[in-house]
């Protein structure tokens, strides 16, 4: 636990107690480094998006701000370029998966290009208002709508009270079969992103999964490995991925649905990820710390910073230049993966 802070200095005797809590609040600040205001002088200068990615992203019409994408027979996805949404008709009304507020006023009109089935129920994947934010717009237009979600979930937007997230009329734990008309959908309650919990959707006989902010087609996780608060079923939840039966899957982000090539791309930055900063914490600091130490002596978060810093940004480095110009985001965001990385390594694992 205390890998970052074991020295001695004249005067300095911390408890174990004390030693915990100054890194644990040091990693909860995400201590990477200086955050300042910035003006487009001052932007970083990302690489432009890949060629290769760009050739999949499909055309959305400005003056429309949304695109419909078939899946597969009676499943469509809805996407404004940044956040995905599906929907499912079923020849009793149409189930709609997440209603991201980022396009949430055209997923009633979206719909209706597709079908003359009203929307009857409201899948949540997850608490994020992101992804659901958008709920209450469809509400207001279906007062009837029947909103599923697993108990995790409803139990936190109970006490949120937020009227973009209605709370759901229905709920379940670990395992719900959805069916209406010809539609069958499997939800099983994860927690690879969210500590309430996240589901894995699928629709087995049209091979549909749905694994919201789990990656992202082409490009790698969000900030953080897309958020995870528990990087030990994240990286456990690739495989469970990889085991099932699939053509596409709806993962939430960056309009591309994702297939199987994409999922094994994912899952091997993220293995690689963590690979390189457990390999990082086991190599010899002890040069950079008495550095450190000599610099700012008792001030023990001012060493720790210096250490993990240190490592993240070697982590960081490293995977830039092995990943750069396969996956969109490595430069923007590979700094925070290491970052999730080491905290899981360093304090869920541990040194071995």
């Amino acid at each position: 636990m205390s890998r970052y802070i074991r020295f001695d200095c004249a005067g300095l005797r911390m408890t174990s107690s004390s030693r915990t809590w100054a890194v644990l609040i040091l990693v909860s600040g995400l201590s990477l480094g200086t955050v300042h205001s910035q003006t487009g002088d001052t932007f970083p200068n990302y690489v432009p998006l890949l060629s290769q990615i760009k050739a999949k992203t499909p055309h959305i019409d400005p003056k429309k701000g949304y695109v419909v994408q078939q899946l597969k027979p009676e499943v469509y996805m809805i996407t404004e370029g940044a956040y995905e949404s599906a929907f499912a008709t079923t020849g009793k009304g149409v189930v709609l998966f997440d209603a991201p507020p980022s396009f949430a006023p055209h997923i009633i009109q979206a719909v209706a290009e597709t079908t003359s089935e009203p929307i009857v129920e409201l899948v949540y994947s997850h608490l994020h208002v992101d992804h659901i934010g958008g709920a209450g717009l469809i509400q207001k237009q279906f007062p009837n709508l029947e909103i599923l979600a697993e108990d995790g979930t409803a139990d936190f937007l109970r006490e949120m009270h937020d009227p973009h997230r209605p709370v759901p009329t229905r709920t379940f734990k670990e395992h719900y079969r959805l069916t209406l008309g010809s539609l069958t959908a499997e939800m099983t309650l994860g927690h690879w992103h969210t500590p309430e919990g996240d589901l894995l959707i699928s629709i087995p006989d049209k091979k549909v999964l749905i694994a919201i902010d789990a990656f992202s087609s082409g490009a790698t996780p969000f900030m953080g490995l897309d958020l995870t608060m528990n990087m030990h079923e994240y990286l456990k939840f690739y495989d469970q991925l990889r085991a099932m039966d699939f053509d596409v899957i709806v993962p939430g982000h960056h309009s591309t649905p994702a297939g199987r090539d994409d999922l094994e791309i994912a899952q091997s930055y993220v293995i690689d990820v963590y690979n390189t900063i457990t390999r990082i914490l086991a190599e010899d600091h002890q040069a950079l710390k008495a550095s450190a130490v000599q610099r700012y002596g008792e001030n023990s978060w001012a060493v720790a910073s210096v250490l993990m810093n240190s490592e993240i940004n070697q982590c960081a480095d490293e995977i830039k230049g092995r990943w750069i110009n396969r996956v969109e985001g490595v430069d923007i965001w590979a700094s925070s993966h290491c970052h999730t990385a080491l905290v899981y390594a360093e304090w869920d694992v541990g040194t071995r």
